[in-house]
């Protein structure tokens, strides 16, 4: 198998990973994962469409993320991951597919209209 490359979003982050075959290895940032996600959580997020599949141990990921905070990131490069190993194995895509990883999450942060405090919200109203 060669290498396989794929690309995931999630709100400003951007997650670009190369998969070979290997021991179940991922670097993001050349940092480990337990290093870069220390909360159990992210890396549970991160491996997800790896154990639905159980392939977790099969290949090496090397990550390069980009923007966005922690909880985007992991999300980023979950799409990531699940893109890639539908590329590797097209059979994948309905089982990924059904648990949702392969759907881009498009809601992104809403920009500052000018004359309010945020996107929505309102100077507080005084009657007198």
């Amino acid at each position: 198998m060669e290498m396989v490359n794929a690309l995931g979003r999630r709100k400003s982050a951007v997650a670009r990973i190369f998969v070979k075959e290997g021991t179940g290895k991922i670097t993001i940032n050349k940092k480990d994962l337990q290093v870069y996600f220390p909360s159990s959580i992210l890396q549970f997020i991160v491996k997800q469409p790896l154990t639905k599949l159980d392939v977790a141990e099969k290949y090496d990921i090397k990550v390069n993320l980009d923007g966005g905070g922690f909880t985007g990131q992991s999300q980023a490069l979950r799409l990531a991951i699940a893109r890639a190993l539908v590329k590797i194995n097209p059979e994948d895509k309905k089982a990924l597919r059904s648990e949702g990883f392969l759907t881009r999450d498009a809601r992104e942060v809403e920009r500052k209209k000018p004359g309010r405090p945020k996107a929505r919200r309102r100077f507080q109203f005084s009657k007198r």
